[in-house]
């Protein structure tokens, strides 16, 4: 199994670049596993305690329980992936269930911040984007997809997300194995890595 990281700052485009990388792959061997799906389990916390939670600190999200998902589906068993809910801050009752794949694809903005979960990634990539770009596509997918007003977004911004950004993910740059910028220009870092996953689907 190979394994692929791809982090980047929360609206970079990490989506966008998966799905260009397996868009033009065989859809049953590769798979791809989200790092939102593994926020910490709140439900002994109130709502409202669950909203002061800094979900942009490396400390918000269970990877003992990645680590155990990633090592279980590279020995071929399947894992039940938790589901989180935005507007409840928190992972719900239902689970999804993945199967292994020969290339398993883990996005998240602080993936590569955890040094056990790190060293699983056969290939790292960070994916790289202005920082007002950044904020335009969280602004309009936090109003539009999890439910939040414009002083929420733009609180959360200030006081969490750009602090925690520069203090934890922006510095695992230097990890990346590729850094890709996500505009019309990164046709070329998304070929290498397509032609890198072709070689071990052969």
């Amino acid at each position: 199994m190979l394994i692929i990281g791809i982090a980047g700052g929360t609206g970079c485009g990490k989506t966008t670049v998966v799905n260009q990388i397996i868009g033009e792959l065989p859809e049953n061997e590769v798979g791809v596993i989200s790092q939102d799906a593994y926020y910490n389990d709140l439900s002994h916390l109130s709502f409202a305690e669950r909203s002061e939670i800094n979900f942009d600190h490396p400390r918000a999200i269970d990877f003992q329980l990645l680590g155990e998902h990633l090592s279980q589906l590279k020995k071929g068993i399947p894992i039940q992936q938790p589901v989180y809910s935005f507007s409840r801050h928190n992972r719900t009752r239902d689970t999804v269930l993945i199967q292994p794949r020969k290339v398993m694809i883990v996005e998240g903005i602080l993936i590569m911040t955890n040094p056990q979960i790190r060293d699983m990634f056969d290939i790292k990539i960070f994916v790289h984007a202005d920082s007002d770009e950044r904020l335009i596509r969280r602004i309009r997918r936090d109003i539009n997809d999890r439910g939040r007003d414009i002083a929420e977004v733009l609180t959360r911004y200030q006081t969490t997300l750009k602090p925690m950004h520069d203090q934890f993910i922006e510095p695992t740059k230097e990890y990346a194995d590729i850094i890709i910028p996500n505009n019309k220009y990164n046709t070329v870092a998304v070929d290498i890595v397509r032609t890198i996953i072709n070689e071990k689907l052969l």
